[in-house]
């Protein structure tokens, strides 16, 4: 932990003090509504999905990267208080898809969302809830601090997965993947922290989306059967003049990563579990 009057961009404060605020003092208050974001940038590379067949067992691809960052000045801390500034990340949508011609598909499942129970769910790192990551992606301020604090957060986000050429339920290793469907929308927040209170200010809200169609020839050998279809290049992501709220279920665990749940799901038949949530 920083000593007193210190900034720290690099470390977080993972003891993440649950508790409610019952008054706010003035200087709180101005503190509060004095935090400001100078600047926000937020995009995705103009590159194309990179497709790797140098595997006989798995066809890998690599999406381009969603990049926010910002600059943030956080006024004088008057009191001894710790401040966090980072980002959240959480996952509203998401279809991911692999077909197997007329054998049926895999599936990538988050159970939760699909079903309707929560808005949102966290993608966070699976560590320092509820941040994206403790690296570049926050700040940590510890009061009294005299003068104003300036400094860059950033994050990046990317998919690189591998989808088994071969049904993933069949011993047989023959290659039956016909194409990828993949469809997935996020929602990213700056925010600052009180750790003491769990106070919540919501600085800036982003919106990014990541789509995604490969067709696959698996009768042609290795090296050429994959195909990138349509959007070659992905929507540029939106910084929304107006913040959105932070639903209770992107600052908890689990995350995206630990509660999917890999399906197959047959053209006839009953869906089959094939990797189970790591967290129920």
């Amino acid at each position: 932990m920083p000593a007193h009057g210190a900034l720290s961009c690099v470390g977080l404060y993972s003891g993440y003090a649950m508790g409610c605020i019952q008054s706010i003092s003035c200087k709180s208050k101005v503190f509060r509504e004095s935090i400001s974001v100078v600047e926000v940038k937020a995009s995705i590379d103009p590159v194309p999905t990179s497709i790797d067949e140098s595997s006989s067992v798995v066809l890998r691809y690599r999406t381009p990267h969603f990049r926010a960052s910002a600059q943030v000045v956080v006024p004088p801390l008057p009191k001894k208080e710790t401040w966090i500034v980072g980002w959240i990340q959480a996952c509203s949508h998401m279809e991911f898809y692999n077909h197997y011609g007329e054998q049926g598909m895999s599936s990538w499942e988050l159970p939760d969302l699909l079903d309707g129970k929560i808005q949102a769910i966290s993608d966070s790192d699976g560590v320092n809830y509820p941040w994206y990551g403790n690296t570049t992606e926050t700040c940590t301020i510890v009061g009294p601090t005299k003068k104003e604090s300036k400094f860059n957060i950033s994050m990046n986000d990317n998919f690189y997965p591998s989808v088994t050429w071969a049904v993933p339920v069949s011993e047989s290793n023959v290659a039956k993947l016909t194409s990828i469907h993949r469809d997935q929308s996020f929602t990213t927040w700056l925010v600052a922290t009180n750790t003491a209170t769990n106070e919540m200010v919501t600085l800036q809200t982003i919106k990014w989306r990541m789509r995604l169609g490969i067709e696959v020839n698996p009768s042609r050998p290795l090296g050429q059967r994959a195909k990138l279809q349509e959007p070659s290049a992905q929507e540029q992501p939106q910084v929304l003049s107006k913040n959105e709220p932070i639903p209770p279920s992107a600052l908890v665990k689990p995350n995206a990563n630990d509660a999917q749940v890999l399906m197959w799901r047959p053209k006839d038949g009953p869906a089959l579990v094939v990797i189970p949530p790591k967290h129920r």
